[in-house]
């Protein structure tokens, strides 16, 4: 405890004890408790008004500004959020849920300069940006395979880049290469050939087990390093052996499921979860929404450059547009505090930037979801404010569904495969479904037909018919 606490009078301390009991029942022990204290002083400190006379505006004000504060860690965003809830659920305030506590959280996360919304504009070369700073913070067999074949990588990249591949693919590729590398360490890169390749997909498939679609993503990665990177058009990998590819059904929950989902969510997560339901739209689609892909006249929703470089639209659900106009609204007051502190800068993909230098202070372009906390590019040193993490709402849908006591495996993804079945279920057309999920082809959107042709859906149980 401080020595603040220390010395106050005898209700000061009794308060400050409570606190720190809230804080053990909850998991919290020295020295964190101390640290949490120190917060919650810093708050009060930083207002002429009783505890008593707070309301959700003056700790949602307190929050924007500690996010612009870009010394402050993810794990100091967080404890600074903990430690002011903590605080008001002490004083026992009513308004304490109209705060959106989770969210708060969940924002501290900010965006890793390896994350595939920026690791692009952040890397040119292997030795420099993201991978100069993942080489340093990693550790393991990855990262000095890295550091030892840095020209390679840097090939890998250049191929990947040419051929216009997603971040994420070419993440991937150069993943399942150094994997390569290091199962025939004891060979020169230079030597390796097809017959390599057949032993390394062997060993994934009968030593690793690994699921058919794994070895697929593997054999595409040493395709490319082969074909692309080395310029090698006749390959021959001989017999290897096949994992086994199950048919999988998705998971997909029942209407009632879902509003059992969503009534243990609250505020922006609860939104964003309901549009994903809603629109169809994957977990990085809705978490890269920019504020002019919101059309409220038409009621849709543009998705820009979405799996496969497609731009597709779907509907805006009219249960979500008063929430969204709302949340909408704080979000602008939030990004022109952020303009009157010479803040209020957002990432711009490929060239966009340069091309319009003025653009990333621009309303339109703000994201829908932004961060609580602002980040500095490591490269240009400017500071932004970039769409909020993904791995905070993908937890709060595995806790949501656990209250809910769901005994289905669910994740984000969940919804679309729910929004698509009960499409089908309420009478539109498999081509419809098709062009609002964006499949290429509709064999992958039949999925969803046989979900809906087995089980109840489809036959009757013989059980159903005994007399007695």
């Amino acid at each position: 405890m401080s020595a603040h606490v220390s010395r106050a009078s005898d209700p000061v301390r009794k308060f400050w004890d409570k606190y720190l009991n809230v804080l053990r029942k909850s998991g919290i022990q020295a020295p964190f408790a101390a640290w949490h204290v120190r917060r919650a002083e810093a708050f009060i400190k930083a207002s002429s008004k009783r505890l008593a006379e707070h309301c959700p505006a003056d700790v949602e004000a307190y929050l924007r500004e500690a996010g612009r504060d870009r010394r402050l860690k993810a794990w100091q965003f967080r404890q600074i959020v903990d430690a002011i809830r903590t605080l008001f659920e002490v004083v026992g305030v009513p308004w304490l849920e109209q705060v959106d506590w989770a969210q708060w959280r969940a924002s501290a996360t900010t965006l890793e300069t390896t994350h595939p919304t920026v690791a692009r504009s952040f890397d040119v070369l292997p030795e420099t940006g993201a991978r100069a700073q993942e080489a340093r913070t990693d550790k393991g067999a990855l990262a000095e395979t890295r550091k030892a074949h840095t020209e390679l990588v840097k090939l890998i990249r250049t191929a990947a880049r040419r051929r216009g591949l997603a971040m994420r693919t070419e993440q991937t590729y150069e993943h399942w290469v150094l994997r390569f590398i290091i199962f025939h360490r004891g060979k020169e890169v230079a030597a390796l050939d097809p017959g390599d390749v057949a032993a390394y997909l062997d060993f994934l498939a009968l030593d690793r087990n690994v699921s058919a679609s794994t070895q697929n993503i593997a054999l595409n990665a040493l395709v490319f390093l082969f074909r692309e990177v080395w310029g090698r058009e006749e390959l021959d990998f001989g017999e290897f052996a096949r994992a086994k590819r199950p048919q999988r059904l998705p998971t997909v929950l029942a209407s009632a499921e879902v509003a059992a989902l969503m009534g243990c969510l609250e505020g922006t997560q609860r939104l964003m979860v309901g549009l994903m339901y809603g629109t169809g739209m994957r977990l990085m689609e809705c978490c890269r929404l920019r504020v002019q892909d919101i059309d409220f006249a038409y009621k849709q929703v543009l998705v820009r450059n979405a799996k496969g470089g497609k731009d597709r639209v779907v509907p805006l659900p009219a249960r979500a547009m008063e929430p969204l106009r709302g949340h909408l609204a704080r979000v602008k007051a939030l990004h022109e505090e952020d303009l009157k502190q010479g803040l209020g800068e957002v990432y711009l993909p490929d060239a966009l930037a340069r091309k319009m230098p003025h653009a990333a202070r621009n309303w339109s372009w703000q994201h829908v979801f932004p961060s609580g906390k602002v980040s500095t590019d490591p490269r240009s040193g400017a500071v932004r404010r970039h769409h909020v993490h993904e791995s905070g709402l993908q937890k709060a849908v595995k806790r949501a569904a656990s209250q809910a006591g769901l005994t289905k495996r669910v994740s984000t993804h969940t919804m679309r495969h729910s929004f698509a079945t009960h499409l089908l279920e309420s009478g539109y057309d498999i081509r419809t479904v098709q062009e609002l999920l964006g499949h290429a082809d509709v064999s992958t959107t039949m999925i969803y037909t046989h979900v809906l042709n087995r089980g109840g859906q489809g036959v009757l149980s013989p059980l159903d018919r005994l007399s007695a």
